[in-house]
């Protein structure tokens, strides 16, 4: 999937007229992580209500993928506990969270949390 991240046009909401059901069918990320709200509810992987919820999400998500990562050394310089306290501070101030980690075989993960209502997009809440 990394080469395919390239691909901005199923990548981006397009403007009206133009048709949307090719970034809406897209397995790939969208380029503002707001727009993860436009996409089939079936690509949600959780919701949540509490930041602490959230973030332990996250943390399984970072863990999971870590024997993976394509430049350990480098991610180490970052590391989980730094993300996660600044993906608290965003969170509890209404501001989603978006990581992105290149893993071996050319693969990209990306996991976000998206906080809805949203401050960047008057989309819908899927559980709404």
């Amino acid at each position: 999937m990394g080469e395919d991240l390239r691909n901005e046009a199923e990548r981006r909401m397009p403007p009206p007229p133009e048709d949307p059901a090719p970034f809406l069918a897209s397995p790939l990320p969208p380029m503002r992580t707001c727009d993860w709200l436009l996409k089939p509810a079936r690509r949600i992987d959780a919701t949540f209500t509490k930041v602490d919820d959230a973030l332990d999400w996250l943390a399984e998500r970072y863990k999971s993928a870590e024997p993976s990562f394509l430049a350990p050394h480098a991610e180490a310089a970052i590391g989980l506990d730094f993300r996660l306290h600044l993906a608290r501070t965003s969170l509890e101030g209404g501001v989603d969270v978006q990581w992105g980690f290149w893993l071996t075989g050319g693969r990209f993960l990306t996991c976000g949390v998206v906080c809805c209502p949203n401050r960047q997009a008057d989309h819908r809440c899927p559980a709404a």
